[in-house]
């Protein structure tokens, strides 16, 4: 077995325990470990005699957040694989750690399809088009039935996406992290109230479903082409557009207006299939949570680049603002003066 320092002791123990392996020490064992993308959990992918056996994630500190991160995401993941949801397989898990093994899916993201993609060529575009298509069945299959019999105390935090959340965790993590910290600016008298009616609108949505809240191309796994969904431990009862809203305005992929407008149609066409719903509704809802998810979004790729030192997220803030500028022309935001403001401040200002 190739030693890792991170790695637990008795490894190969907890493998036995999952019935990956038949026991004793295994010469032909060897561990990798992977890097991640924002998250501060641990990943190494073991393999036997060449063979992939489960990817172990674990947590870099098993106490506090970090190991009821873990705890969230070995029940919310049993509870989704019990509803049908495409999610790796759990082989195993040691509580006292928060070390889960988990199906290696290997390391094809959507998002990898997306870059290699020439949206020009109908061929490319349109098998792209085939996995975003199918990524949307399991989305609407995901917030219905992942939402039957999920418990609350599974949640690591809040329980529910609300107005609450939207205002501690994206408007105001866009303004610390984004505004304050990276851009150096002063925060502009009256943009709370503006946050606050906009969180007050989008917190009208129905929100009974099961919310990801990070449901885009780099979690969304492709195996034997067929889409697998990831890192879900943040899952919680929420609306529907959030999510639909974090796959079509994802800046790592940065999908053409065509494309993503067609993916939204044809999100409704499924979403009709299995309930009845308010055409109009939705969409006012949907460009609400559009909105808070960019929020979001920009204020994530602020800390993880500037605090974290993670440049690979620098480069998705800008199209992430114009995203967010776009967003603001909706004639729904046009009381939001002062947002609309700082949103063309900040394109001129990130270059």
């Amino acid at each position: 077995m190739i030693g890792e320092a991170q790695l637990p002791a008795d490894l190969v123990s907890i493998l036995k325990d999952a019935g990956l392996i038949e026991g004793g020490q295994e010469p032909g064992l060897a561990v990798t470990m992977l890097a991640a993308d924002g998250s501060t959990r641990r990943f190494a992918r073991i393999s036997l005699h060449g063979r992939p056996l489960c990817l172990a994630v674990f947590p870099e500190v098993a106490e506090g957040s970090m190991l009821a991160e873990a705890v969230a995401a070995w029940r919310i993941g049993r509870h989704l694989q019990r509803q049908g949801v495409p999610v790796p397989e759990l082989y195993g898990w040691d509580e006292r750690r928060g070390l889960i093994l988990f199906e290696d899916l290997g390391d094809t993201r959507l998002h990898d399809l997306v870059q290699a993609t020439d949206f020009a060529a109908p061929g490319p575009r349109n098998r792209l088009l085939g996995l975003y298509r199918q990524a949307i069945d399991r989305l609407v299959a995901m917030q219905i039935d992942g939402g039957a019999g999920l418990d609350d105390g599974w949640c690591r935090d809040a329980p529910r996406y609300d107005r609450q959340l939207m205002l501690e965790r994206e408007s105001g993590y866009f303004l610390r992290a984004f505004w304050q910290d990276l851009l150096a600016l002063s925060v502009p008298a009256g943009i709370d109230d503006e946050f606050a009616a906009i969180a007050g609108m989008a917190a009208q949505a129905p929100a009974g479903f099961f919310l990801h809240r990070d449901f885009q191309s780099r979690n969304i796994m492709i195996k034997d082409g067929r889409i697998r969904i990831i890192d879900y431990q943040g899952g919680r009862f929420g609306p529907l557009g959030y999510d639909l809203a974090s796959l079509l305005i994802d800046p790592y992929a940065d999908l053409p207006l065509d494309f993503s407008g067609h993916l939204f149609h044809y999100y409704l066409d499924r979403l009709g299939e299995r309930m009845i719903f308010d055409p109009r509704d939705f969409r006012r809802h949907y460009s609400l949570l559009a909105l808070q998810r960019n929020l979001q979004i920009i204020g994530a790729f602020a800390f993880l680049s500037r605090v974290r030192g993670k440049l690979f997220f620098a480069d998705y803030i800008r199209p992430a603002v114009e995203k967010l500028r776009a967003r603001l022309q909706e004639p729904i935001f046009a009381g939001q003066r002062i947002l609309r403001a700082m949103a063309d401040e900040a394109v001129e200002r990130i270059g």
